[in-house]
Order: C-alpha cells, then structure tokens, then sequence
C-alpha cells in the first residue's frame, strides 16, 4: 500500500522552516462510505477543507509541506495513537479522563462537527490498528525525519501545523469579544515555540490586515505538542484560519475570496520562511 502521506519538496531547501497540513484529506474512499451512516457532504464537515491548496507555494519559498489524503474522519493524526474511544472501539478499556475522547474525538474519531455520530455500532480493535499502521505511524515518521533533517542542515526546526476553524465555532467560542480572531496561532501556551518566532508570525498575519488571537480557543493538540521543543532549536506553532474567510463552509466550495487568501498566505508564508533561514548547504530535493 503506497504511503497516504504527500511531501511536496522544494527544489532546494533554504530554509528550516516545515509546513504541515493533517486534516486536508478528502479520500473517502468507497469501504469509508459505506461503513460510515452519513453522507459524504456531513463526513466532510471535520475536514480542513482546501487547507493543503491554501499553502501549496511554500516549496518555491524553499520549505517543504507535507499533507495526508486520509481525511480526518477516518484517522487523526493530530491525536496521539493511544487516544483510543472506548465508546467506539470493541475491546478497548476506559483509562482516565481524556476530554478529546470523551467528545468523540479520539484518534480515531466517533463523531464529525456538531457531534454527529459517524458509525452504527463499534470498530473492531483490528480495524483501528489497521488504520493507524498505514495512514498514522507512516505520517509521523515521515514528519519526525523532515523536522530531524532541519536540525541537522540549520540547526533548528519551525513546523507550521496548517489548520481551519468554522467560523461558527469562533462565534460560540469567543462571545463576547469585540474583535473576533480570524487566525488563531497555538503554542501550547509558550510552551512549543520560541517567543520571537511567534511574536514575527503574529505580525506577518497582522501586517496583512487580519485579526491575531494566541491559544484561544484553540492552543494546539498532539502535533505542537510532541514536536515543541524549543530548548533544543524545535519549534511547532498551530495555524487556525476562519473557513469563512476563503469558502463557503455550508456547500464546501470555494468563495471569491479564494484566490486572494492564496496570495495572502504566499506572502506570509514566505515571511515565515524568511524566519527559517541559515548559512548552511540546502538539501537538493528527493
């Protein structure tokens, strides 16, 4: 089974900087489908919908981005592979309190947006490690090896993990505030990046004249915090944008604003890139 994962790679790599986008997926696939009691339109309601084209130039700005074709509703890699759902999975025993898998958002998820179930019945505990073994654990070797890579050419790493937040959710989340965030960065709480790394992507966004929050609602999950460690020149930063900015999330199609947050986002995203740069030899593309 060929990898579900896609590195697209510069043609030289000049910059520390590795872009990420886990939830884009949209490979249903018929098995999916038809185990699943919803419609594909519903099934694609979890999904980050266009992120991966939304950040499709980062290779000519000279960092990598790697994507899944997996969708998010059929494996997350954004969870760690023991968050398991007892709830879901035949076989599997409750083991604490994790608030993601008590919400049906386990690694292997239970429910898309608005909390509706996925499945009639359960998974077999099987099914679940199948999943995990070709779509979860090819993805982050893959991921470990570019940021490992970074290290060793410039002596740091900046993962930028790519994501999308219903604008519906921002409204529910963040009541009350005056000015409602269309982009929200997670670093754990300062905890996964470096201060001024956050501090200069905070103002490549602001400079383009979009509103900035920092962990709220959303700090960062499995991939900022496992791969933050700024102690040691590792730096993972999340990057949620307003759906409502670029698509229609009711059709799932495109507004006429795509084209223009593609620019947008090229230029952002090549002074993130600027962040990311060294002295040292690039690596020549795979």
């Amino acid at each position: 089974m060929s990898p579900s994962y896609h590195v697209a790679q510069p043609s030289i790599r000049s910059t520390s900087v590795i872009f990420a986008s886990p939830h884009s997926g949209r490979d249903y696939g018929w098995a999916f489908q038809r185990r699943s009691v919803l419609d594909t339109l519903t099934l694609r309601s979890s999904e980050d919908a266009f992120v991966d084209q939304l950040f499709a130039g980062v290779p000519t700005h000279g960092a990598p981005l790697i994507t899944l074709s997996a969708p998010r509703a059929f494996v997350d890699v954004n969870r760690g592979a023991e968050e398991l759902d007892p709830a879901l999975i035949k076989g599997v025993e409750k083991t604490g309190h994790n608030p993601r898998v008590s919400s049906g958002l386990g690694v292997i998820p239970r429910v898309v947006a608005g909390g509706r179930a996925i499945y009639r019945g359960k998974l077999t505990l099987a099914e679940v490690q199948a999943r995990l073994d070709d779509h979860w654990h090819p993805y982050h070797r893959r991921l470990a090896t570019l940021i490992e890579e970074s290290l060793v050419l410039f002596g740091q790493a900046i993962l930028v993990d790519c994501h999308s937040m219903p604008h519906e959710a921002i409204d529910s989340l963040c009541r009350g505030r005056r000015d409602k965030p269309e982009i929200v960065l997670g670093d754990r709480f300062g905890t996964s990046a470096g201060a001024e790394i956050v501090e200069a992507i905070e103002a490549a966004f602001r400079s383009e004249g979009l509103k900035v929050a920092r962990n709220t609602p959303f700090a960062g999950a499995f991939t900022t915090q496992t791969y933050g460690r700024p102690s040691r020149g590792q730096h993972a930063l999340q990057i949620e944008i307003d759906r409502a900015l670029y698509m229609n999330e009711r059709t799932l199609k495109p507004n006429n604003n795509f084209a223009p947050m593609v620019a947008l986002l090229d230029r952002v995203s090549a002074d993130i890139c600027e962040l990311g740069r060294a002295q040292e030899l690039p690596l020549a593309a795979e």
